[in-house]
């Protein structure tokens, strides 16, 4: 989810069906930057399982002074 004009969200949190689909999104936010926040989360919905994960966007690291 890409946000070319718009800065990124600090927080998000990915929603889906638990399957491929759901676990490269997340992979996707972590190569962007993002850390995992907390543990997941699944339930049953009465024919497949929701996960959820929350992100975070990680701070961009202090300069070093010289």
């Amino acid at each position: 989810m890409d946000q070319p004009s718009e800065t990124k969200l600090k927080y998000r949190l990915l929603t889906g069906p638990d399957d491929k689909a759901f676990c490269e999104r997340v992979s996707k936010a972590l190569e962007e930057g993002y850390e995992l926040y907390g543990s997941p989360s699944i339930t049953f919905n009465g024919e497949k399982c929701i996960v959820a994960q929350a992100i975070v966007l990680s701070p961009a690291p202090f300069p070093k002074l010289t």
